[in-house]
Order: C-alpha cells, then structure tokens, then sequence
C-alpha cells in the first residue's frame, strides 16, 4: 500500500512502547531507523496513497509519518520518543486508534480511485470531477480561436479540435507529470496532496508563460510536409486523429501506471498517419531512429549518473566525521551550481553572454541563500545538538578508513540520519518544482502543437508554415494538464515513487537531480533523450547502487514493454482514427 506522509515540528514525547502499541502496524528494524516492506508484488487495488490520519507522536523536527501503512519513513526521530509515560497513555493510545478504526465510513473505505488517493468522499471526488468536465465542456465559447471562424461548421470543428486538444493535454498531466513529482512523494518529501497542488501551479505556469509560441505543422520533424500540399481536410484529419490516437495510449498506460513519453506518443501517431495515407516518403526515417535510439540512451545515461550521484553522497556525507554538518554544508553548493547551470542552459536570460552569465550566477546565489535559510531555520537545533553531543556523534557517523568510492557504507543514525534526510528533502523539493515548472514549459507542445496547426488550416492557415499559437490556447493546455494530474496523476506517480526500487530523500534526489542534469545537457547537445524514459532510469540507478536485488525487475520489465508498445500503439490508433474522421469529414465539409 502505498504510503503518505504528514509534516510536523511540534515536540511531544512518548516511550518506544506506547508508539509501538498505538502504530502497532508499524514495524522498526533494530539497526536501520528506516524500512519498507519487502513485498515485490503491488496488486492495482493497493494503489492508495492517503488514509484518514490519526494523531500520532511528533518529533522536535519535521517528520515524515505513515498512516495506516505497513513501513516507516524518514525524518522519524527515535530519541524524541526517549521520555517515559505511564501504561494509562498506552491504553489511550490504543482505544483511540481502534476507535478511530472502527468509526470509518464505509465511503471511505470503498471510495475508489482519486477519492481513495486523497482521502476525501467519493462524493467531493465526484463533484471535483463534474467540475472539471464541465468547465472543458464551456470553457472553449470565451476562447477568440472558437470565433474566429465565421460559418456554423467551422466554429463546430473548432469546438471539435479544442476537445481534442484538451483530451490530450489531460492525459500529458496524468501520466507525465510523475516525472517531476513521483520521485518526491515516493520518498515523503511532499505528501501527494502537496505533490498535486504544488505541481498544478507550476505546470500551468510553465505552460502559461514558457509554452512555446511558435510550432510548426509538422511536429517534431516527423513528416514531410511537402507530401499533403494540397490535401488541407486529409492533414487536419491527421492531426486530430493524431490528439485522439496519442491520448487514447497514454490513458491505458496511466491506467495501469505505466510511465510513457509522450513524445513519442505523438511521433507514433504522426508516423502512423504519415505512413498510410501518405507513403514511405512521407516520413523522416532518420528522426523516427532517434526517437527509438532514445530508448537506450536516455535510460542508460540517467541510470549512469544517478548511480554516480548516489554513490558521491553516500562516500563524502554519509562516510563524514559529522554527517548532518556534510549534508548541510554541501546543499547550498549543490542548490548553486544546479540552479545557475539550470538558468544558464534553459532560459534565455539575454543576448549578452556575460549579462545571461550574471543573471543565471544571481538566480543560483538566491537559491543557496534560500535553502541555507530552511535548513538553518528547520534543523538548526538539530545541527547544534550533532555538534555539542560526542553521545549522539558516535551513534551516527561511521569510522572507516580507506572507503572506496564503490564501498558499501552504512547509513547514519539517531539525530545524523534525521539531519540529512531533512537537508535532502528540502533540497528534492526545490528540484521538483523546477522539473514541474519546465515540464510544463516543455511538453505542453505536445498537445498545443498539434492543436494549432489544426486550427491554423481550419481558419485557410498555410499547412507548411509556422503557425503562431495564441495564448488562450496556451492556458487551455495548461488547464488540461492540471485537469488529468488531479483525477489521474495518482497512478503513475506510485510507479515511479514506489514500485521500481524503495526511495528516501537522499535517493530521491539522486534520482531527480540526474535526470534533470542529464535531460538538460543531451537535449543541448542534440542527443534523443526522453525525459520520462531518464528519470525511470535514474530511479533504477540508485537502486542498482545499493545492490542488483533493490529494483524491482516485474515492474522494469512491465515499463519496457510498454515504451516498446507506445510508438506501434500510437501509429495503430491513429490509422483508425483518421479513417472515421475522414469519412465524418466527407460529410460535413
């Protein structure tokens, strides 16, 4: 089952027994302040995220705490449970539990799918779901592309391509969206409620302010465009049929939580179409070879250097004399050099090298004063105490001499372990949300593109020019992303936060920190790179760091069939589609 977790920071005590015997679910190995449960197998029934929380015991520092969960998770401090009460807490603490147990609704304990993520009544589940339904239902009549036409069918088949346009989009935010948010609520550094409300702002504003606004007919270099000169209805055909075809695989992938690229969903669905109705000549064989070469490399290279990376905290922090003072030292260099090469590489901070050079130094120096701030504020008492207390540093570091950089190295304990779990956790936050402020930015052209170069030759637009996309249709993508990571997103983000390999903060920064190096720097240098197929890889990586048994080979190979499947699945769909468009088509126009 998979886990949630609370924040907290209040300090109460309780002794060892009474946490045990209020979460007697709860199991804590003898040497490890840390464990999950050693089930390989997650039947789709399992796939829940939140439970209605109990009040449990709260440690001095942020904590991370599972509710009705099996496992225990970092931030968890053992010492603040060190102090002595009675046995008549412990009985509290038990009938409360079991009241708390036996008073559940039987709503929320059958309310399927993203009620049961969130927590909350099938009914408000419901009722956010009518909602958003409604609002893609009405919202395209205030939208200027809806107008822009002046006869009756031509504002119907704008309506028509602003469905299909969200339909997408939707499925974009449901299944890749976990690229940005899987790997932090899988190892409790956000709660899956934060995952998605932090994930919605930033996704609608990546694609609201950084969405490209230029695209072009043919996306992704797939197809010729000279081949359908002429043949306006056959291209806008394809193009819808491509949206459809596209979103229709994604939805069965999110459906059984399969993280797919959606790239190469649309390039398989533009291939399709290309290769039926307008021959062999009419695709780029060479870019769709790259696209499948990206299969390889994108997973190899993020499974690389999240090893690397893994490996590096594990032999200069966890092998340091003081490792919560390590972890704390190296994050505001670490937060520096990744945000100023992030702002350098991906923004456009100016024509002169030296003022883009500035701005991205400025934007790296803002964010390591922001996490030297947290940290110093969040765990400061915590790093004071590491520091006084000679006890407490013998119980948390290690004393190796000549540790190789392959070495297995234990973890720290006590006081050190909560330390550096909470400077990593603040840290795969910051990373998330510049992956989900790019995702946004990104791959919101997968849906958009498409959808204006439609509109374009609805509204007599030349089928081989660049097309201009207007910014509501930017908001529209936005909104249709946010739509399908709020109803959907659940699903993929428990593959990727759960089901490959087991997670922590330190690991899941690894993971995030790789795939976003690796993505940015390939994607500068030319190289077919998939970000989802990256950070898949990465999360295998760390896994394969801490030995070959932690990644859970089931669900590798069930993601590999399905990458494998994606661009064939999408060329099908797509074939299918255009054939019953066209002949609606032939009828309409």
């Amino acid at each position: 089952m998979t886990p949630s977790y609370c924040l907290s920071s209040a300090r109460n005590t309780i002794t060892p027994e009474a946490f045990l015997l209020h979460n007697s679910h709860l199991y804590l190995p003898k040497h490890r302040s840390f464990s999950f449960s050693t089930e390989t197998h997650f039947p789709r029934k399992e796939t829940n995220f939140l439970r209605p929380q109990t009040p449990l015991p709260k440690s001095f520092l942020p904590i991370l705490r599972l509710n009705n969960s099996k496992i225990t998770h970092p931030f968890a401090s053992l010492s603040s449970f060190a102090e002595a009460e009675g046995e008549k807490q412990q009985n509290q603490d038990a009938k409360a539990e079991e009241h708390h147990e036996n008073t559940k609704t039987d709503d929320q304990a059958e309310s399927p799918g993203m009620a049961q993520a969130f927590h909350i009544s099938s009914r408000t589940a419901s009722a956010i779901s009518i909602c958003i339904v409604f609002a893609a239902l009405s919202l395209p009549f205030f939208m200027k592309s809806l107008w822009q036409g002046v006869a009756l069918k031509t504002k119907m088949l704008s309506y028509a391509t602003l469905l299909f346009g969200f339909y997408m989009a939707w499925n974009i935010g449901a299944n890749d969206v976990a690229n940005a948010m899987g790997t932090s609520v899988g190892s409790g550094a956000l709660t899956l409620r934060q995952a998605v409300v932090t994930a919605a702002v930033l996704e609608f504003s990546g694609a609201f302010f950084m969405g490209t606004h230029v695209t072009s007919t043919m996306q992704k270099g797939i197809l010729v465009a000279n081949v359908f000169q002429g043949k306006d209805t056959l291209l806008f055909a394809g193009l819808l049929s491509s949206l459809a075809a596209a979103g229709t695989w994604l939805q069965v992938a999110s459906y059984y939580g399969w993280p797919v690229s959606t790239t190469h969903c649309i390039v398989g669905s533009m291939v399709g179409f290309g290769l039926v109705y307008g021959g062999a000549g009419a695709v780029f064989w060479s870019s769709l070879a790259r696209v499948i070469s990206s299969w390889v490399i994108s997973p190899f290279m993020g499974a690389l250097v999240s090893f690397l990376v893994y490996k590096c905290i594990r032999r200069f922090v966890y092998s340091a004399p003081n490792p919560g003072q390590a972890a704390a030292a190296a994050a505001p260099i670490a937060v520096f050099v990744g945000v100023s090469g992030i702002s350098f590489a991906a923004f456009p901070l100016g024509e002169s090298l030296a003022l883009a050079l500035a701005r991205a130094l400025a934007c790296g120096i803002a964010g390591a004063v922001l996490v030297y701030r947290i940290i110093r504020k969040q765990l400061g008492h915590l790093l004071l105490k590491s520091t006084s207390s000679e006890a407490e540093l013998k119980e948390g570091t290690i004393h190796q001499k000549n540790i190789g950089f392959l070495s297995d190295i234990a973890g720290p304990t006590g006081t050190q372990l909560e330390i550096v779990y909470g400077v990593f956790g603040y840290m795969q936050i910051l990373s998330a949300c510049f992956m989900s402020f790019a995702h946004g930015g990104n791959d919101v052209s997968n849906a958009i593109g498409p959808l204006a170069a439609a509109l374009s030759i609805l509204h007599g637009g030349a089928s081989g020019a660049e097309i201009v996309i207007p910014t509501d249709v930017l908001a529209w993508g936005g909104f249709g992303i946010v739509a399908g990571l709020t109803m959907w997103g659940y699903r993929v983000i428990a593959t990727i936060g759960k089901k490959i390999t087991e997670l922590t903060p330190t690991r899941g920064f690894a993971a995030e920190f790789a795939a976003a190096s690796v993505v940015l720097f390939a994607s500068k240098l030319g190289l077919p790179i998939s970000a989802t197929h990256t950070l898949v890889g990465a999360v295998m990586g760390v896994g394969f760091a801490r030995g070959l048994n932690r990644v859970r080979a089931e669900t590798v190979r069930e993601i590999v069939a399905s990458w494998a499947v994606t661009i064939p699945a999408g060329a099908f769909f797509s074939v299918v589609y255009t054939w019953i468009l066209t002949k609606l088509l032939s009828y309409i126009l």
